[in-house]
């Protein structure tokens, strides 16, 4: 099931393992806290669970704290003949919803997350009550920087991610913007789980999916996400942004600002996409501090 040992960074992510038997494969999760809150976040590509750890440590504290791993990603079995698709990962998110009986739920939100947490949301709108967004997009927005772009072509794209590791490796200094961060711990924990070729699937299986234009499989599903926004209209939205992200810039920024004109937004000037590394300690205590706000 898990190729890779947690021991080398075992005090960053000292956290049990919980798995969700999906089609007879193993769908990891942390569940860690108690409260009639839940805090659900949804990593993206090429990050997991591992991603969310300081998070979970300050929430659990005073909510119920859930973070699964995507199939393909972290302590989840990676298949090598699964599709991989957008409507997949959010309908195992769906499935963990309702394994787990979530309700009353916090959605926090970074880079893939953003589609697979909306889509499994817009399946249970009833059961979201608040929004944390990290530098994200559930909409369409064709702009892609040429780092991402050109690891999309076939049989180029393999041999860059899966053959030397091109995405998670390169994404340790390319979305992290603040020197001494990233420890070697840190590195270790964001790139065990990505150690050869098998490994490396989904990885790669995600930026393939990324759509560009209505010929993509995936443009659909991503389509029905933006216009089912409107359900959450009301919802209390908190955009957390980091202002150097390479991939999510401030034209999703803006676009976030568009749909959702009475969300609070705080930016970080000197952080990337890994907002939650570079503008730690501080972001931590914002969310903290958005999380339990009225919960009093």
């Amino acid at each position: 099931m898990v190729a890779f040992s947690t021991q080398a960074f075992c005090d960053e992510y000292p956290f049990e393992s919980h798995y969700l038997n999906i089609n007879n494969m193993q769908y990891h999760y942390l569940r860690e806290g108690q409260g009639t809150q839940t805090i659900l976040m949804v990593h993206g590509n090429p990050t997991w669970s591992f991603y969310y750890r300081n998070l979970v440590k300050r929430l659990s504290k005073d909510f119920l704290v859930v973070v699964p791993d995507h199939i393909g990603c972290g302590l989840s079995d990676k298949p090598q003949n699964y599709s991989y698709r957008l409507q997949d990962h959010i309908d195992n998110l769906c499935k963990l919803v309702e394994h787990l009986k979530l309700e009353n739920i916090h959605l926090i939100l970074h880079d893939w997350g953003g589609a697979i947490g909306m889509g499994m949301a817009q399946k249970f709108p009833d059961k979201i009550k608040k929004f944390t967004i990290l530098n994200t997009a559930s909409f369409l927005l064709p702009i892609i920087p040429f780092s991402i772009n050109i690891c999309k072509i076939p049989v180029f794209g393999d041999l860059v991610i899966r053959g030397l590791n091109g995405f998670a490796r390169p994404a340790i200094t390319m979305a992290s913007k603040k020197k001494g961060q990233m420890t070697k711990t840190i590195k270790k924990g964001y790139l065990a789980p990505y150690h050869n070729w098998e490994s490396r699937i989904a990885t790669h299986r995600f930026v393939k999916d990324i759509p560009m234009d209505s010929s993509h499989p995936s443009w659909i599903t991503m389509t029905k996400i933006e216009i089912m926004l409107d359900l959450f209209k009301n919802t209390p939205m908190h955009i957390f942004w980091g202002k150097l992200d390479f991939c999510f810039n401030d034209h999703f920024l803006a676009k976030w600002k568009l749909l959702f004109p009475n969300a609070r937004v705080k930016e970080y000037a000197d952080a990337g996409h890994y907002v939650l590394e570079d503008a730690k300690p501080e972001i931590i205590e914002d969310i903290a501090k958005w999380a339990n706000e009225n919960e009093q």
